[in-house]
């Protein structure tokens, strides 16, 4: 059943921002009823590892004498944040989800975090990653499984599920991921938020504990597609390209995963009548097999000491999926990056005619809790590929993309995704508007 939701459901970054400047609410208010909310409903739903309810005071203190003194900082000044377990806050733990981590305390901030803070937003506390945001499904971590706030029997996805259900559920309005193969968007979409992840290097990722080099992003989490592009501009700057209506395409999911029907039908409802887009040529399995491999080997060479010094620290799925990833040779890890140069080269073909590509950010509903296998027209689906067959492909590419709610699938949210050029990213939020999407 579907959890009562917290103070900040529903509120968007502008309107919280309007009462703290007519004075209806103070920043202490604010962050007292993020941290009340994190302390109920954030322990029902395991979002927070760590909340820092004295930090956090003194922080949203600051910003309120600041207010009162005409120190404004902009949209994110005095307002609740919270930040994935695998970015740094200096004097807050950081685990990463791992054993390997339970005593880890970084004495200083992210690069993200840095300008969160120069925005004057107050940060509350960390929230459950998936172990090492190794997995799609937010449902391994030390800490325990993230649950949907939807529904508390079903994921949350991964592997920011912390993130994203800390804003689906209301206990803050804006909350920090990352995403190497939609570890922003899966969450976002199942658990029915917005979610964007930024074109590569857009958000810096200096203190963020790495999966993927070649593939993490830095990302943002909200209630509205406009609350992403608030947070995006203190982070980022401003957001580029033209202020003319986009030109939308479909791009039929069915090309890289054989999903949900249902799902693809609610969604394509929401887009409207778009021309379809076709893949080129390989694109699907070759993008798919890029993805595969170079993450496989960059994580593996991130992990190796630990997996060489104490693999009984890892949680078993995400040991045996590591043992795997160091399997790899480092020849077929050579032709992924060749690869990846060629499937660049085919973005051009895939926007000809087209500045935004639409189709379903998951080609399936949130599965329960712990679910491997789902069965989809009497057939069984992987739950792992399924979640990220239609992320992956953006990371590779390093596009900006955008997830937005677009109804639901038997009670369970489903995610419109938006993605556009490098330099078109005004698009992807104009679209949304269009479409009168949240």
């Amino acid at each position: 059943m579907p959890i009562s939701p917290g103070p900040f459901a529903g509120r968007t970054l502008t309107d919280l921002a309007t009462g703290l400047r007519d004075r209806r609410v103070t920043a202490i208010e604010l962050v007292k009823q993020a941290l009340d909310t994190a302390d109920t409903l954030g322990r029902a739903l395991n979002a927070f590892v760590t909340v820092d309810a004295d930090g956090a005071f003194e922080a949203a203190g600051r910003a309120d004498a600041e207010l009162a003194a005409g120190v404004d900082r902009g949209p994110l000044h005095g307002l609740p944040v919270a930040v994935k377990d695998l970015i740094m806050v200096a004097g807050l733990p950081a685990t990463m989800g791992s054993r390997h981590f339970a005593e880890h305390v970084p004495a200083t901030d992210a690069e993200c975090v840095t300008r969160l803070r120069e925005a004057g937003a107050v940060i509350v506390g960390k929230t459950t990653t998936h172990e090492f945001a190794y997995g799609p499904t937010g449902d391994r971590s030390a800490h325990g499984p993230t649950r949907n706030p939807r529904d508390p029997a079903h994921m949350s996805g991964g592997s920011s599920g912390g993130s994203a259900a800390a804003v689906a559920a209301g206990i803050v309005p804006l909350a920090i991921g990352t995403d190497t193969g939609g570890s922003v968007r899966i969450p976002a979409a199942l658990c029915g938020i917005a979610g964007f992840k930024p074109a590569y290097g857009a958000i810096p990722a200096g203190g963020v504990f790495p999966l993927s080099r070649s593939y993490d992003h830095v990302g943002v989490l909200a209630g509205t597609a406009e609350d992403c592009l608030t947070a995006y501009r203190c982070l980022a700057g401003d957001v580029p390209g033209p202020d003319a209506a986009a030109r939308v395409g479909w791009v039929d999911p069915a090309g890289f995963f054989d999903g949900d029907p249902r799902v693809t039908r609610a969604v394509r409802a929401v887009a409207g009548d778009l021309e379809e887009v076709g893949l080129p040529e390989g694109f699907a399995e070759e993008v798919r097999e890029t993805y595969t491999v170079v993450q496989s080997c960059e994580t593996a060479a991130v992990h190796a000491e630990r997996l060489a010094r104490a693999p009984e620290l890892f949680d078993p799925e995400v040991l045996e999926r590591l043992r795997a990833a160091a399997e790899v040779p480092g020849w077929r890890h050579v032709r992924a990056l060749e690869s990846r140069e060629r499937l660049a080269g085919m973005t051009g073909a895939l926007f000809a005619g087209h500045d935004v590509l639409a189709m379903p950010a998951v080609p399936i509903v949130a599965p329960l809790v712990g679910e491997r296998e789902v069965v989809l027209d009497g057939r069984a689906v992987a739950v792992r590929p399924a979640l990220l067959a239609l992320t992956t492909p953006w990371n590779v590419l390093g596009l900006p993309a955008l997830t937005v709610p677009a109804g639901e699938v038997a009670g369970l949210p489903v995610g419109l995704q938006l993605v556009c050029r490098p330099g078109d990213e005004r698009h992807l939020f104009t679209t949304a508007a269009r479409l009168a999407l949240r």
